[in-house]
């Protein structure tokens, strides 16, 4: 797996046969058309009455993203129009009031800036208490739109100036930037390491993200910094299972399972070296892998739907990882790398979805003025022939589709 992950990694070139405006001639013209909900047209019509979305296309393979929406692919597809639609989408908060915390409007791949919590917590006031009411997303990653600077035929580049004052009280002056590039089938193939024929379909793209220190101090352990955080919000069943492979013969814990509260002891499980987390919705509750534990690659199934899902990003196993939960006793580079939510209902009885997360985060960025960190993360999606489906699953995540569906 390592030489298939290197593979990804180290690529540095993308090809892909489209990149339209939904709403231009051609498939995406979809006036006409009514959609089943579920179904990737469905959302590029929702999307339509809101945004001025831009559609990657590379055959049946499609990519919604918006610049709008802080720069976000809100979903993709297999299958063109009528495809499934893999993306967890929040209909509701497009017409909602704004949101004084955050504005979920779901996608299922953004870009956040961390830490959440700790001593330079981006999201919490100068020495305020970490609680809900003093928590706040900052405006360029929830509400602000993000310009294009490029967009032709392999992919779509956006950026956001950002000025954000941390927990520390340190001003953090932030230049962002982020593409998004659709896969042909054969590059998927290629940089996941696997082979499938006709009767599988598949989808998959990478994003290219990037911070740089755009103001004139250094960031230090006294003033603290960001990191980049990629969250993927994807449609639960009863049936979909995450799947993440870690290094077994690493010393420390596995994960840290506490972050709402333990998780349930029949929701997650260690086997052979992967972590099984079930994703249905119903259960709040996050875990996350350390640095020293983590590799670069996490996935899901849900059998239900026969979608199996896979994300590879970028490990730095002696990184420093900014430590992001609400509280500021912890050290603050005790963070984890590799991070999975599972949805489910508050004690009110409320609930923002249903939907799972599987992230990724980088290493605390130590830039001096006009230094960069970037950090790459990438989604598939395979759906169809489930022996295909189990031979790409336990070459990448080193796991059976049998073992996943039995897990719980």
């Amino acid at each position: 797996m390592k030489q298939i992950i290197a593979c990804f990694l180290l690529s540095g070139t993308i090809y892909m046969t489209a990149c339209n405006d939904a709403g231009t001639t051609g498939e995406n013209n979809t006036e006409e058309t009514k959609y089943e909900a579920g179904s990737f047209g469905y959302d590029v019509q929702f999307l339509k009455q809101h945004d001025s979305i831009i559609v990657l296309e590379n055959g049946d393979a499609q990519v919604i993203v918006s610049p709008k929406y802080q720069a976000k692919v809100f979903t993709s597809s297999a299958n063109g129009m009528n495809g499934k639609s893999f993306g967890w989408i929040n209909y509701k908060a497009f017409t909602a009031p704004v949101d004084a915390h955050m504005n979920a409007y779901g996608g299922e791949n953004r870009l956040w800036l961390g830490p959440e919590g700790g001593k330079f917590s981006l999201f919490f006031p100068k020495d305020s208490s970490m609680v809900f009411d003093n928590w706040k997303t900052p405006a360029a990653i929830d509400t602000e739109a993000w310009d294009v600077t490029a967009k032709d035929a392999q992919s779509v580049t956006m950026k956001k100036d950002m000025q954000i004052t941390n927990y520390a009280g340190a001003i953090l002056q932030i230049g962002a930037e982020r593409s998004v590039a659709i896969l042909s089938a054969q590059d998927i193939a290629q940089k996941v390491g696997v082979s499938f024929d006709t009767s599988v379909k598949a989808t998959g793209y990478q994003t290219v993200n990037t911070i740089t220190n755009s103001g004139k101090e250094a960031w230090t352990e006294k003033t603290g910094m960001p990191c980049l955080w990629i969250l993927d919000m994807f449609n639960p069943s009863p049936k979909v299972v995450i799947a993440i492979p870690y290094k077994a013969n690493a010393t420390g814990k596995v994960a840290t399972t506490d972050y709402f509260g333990e998780i349930p002891g029949d929701r997650i499980k260690y086997q052979d070296g992967v972590l099984l987390f079930k994703a249905d919705g119903k259960s709040r509750g996050k875990l996350g892998i350390g640095p020293n534990r983590a590799l670069p690659v996490a996935g899901s199934y849900d059998a239900q739907n026969q979608v199996l899902t896979i994300t590879v990003f970028d490990i730095d196993s002696s990184g420093r990882y900014l430590n992001q939960e609400w509280n500021t006793k912890k050290p603050p580079f005790s963070g984890d790398a590799v991070n999975a939510y599972n949805d489910g209902p508050l004690q009110d009885g409320s609930q923002m979805g249903p939907f799972y997360e599987i992230e990724s985060v980088s290493p605390a960025a130590f830039l001096q003025p006009g230094q960069s960190l970037t950090h790459q993360h990438a989604v598939f999606h395979f759906t169809g022939n489930e022996q295909v489906l189990d031979s790409i699953s336990k070459k990448v995540l080193q796991i059976s589709l049998e073992a996943l569906k039995n897990a719980f």
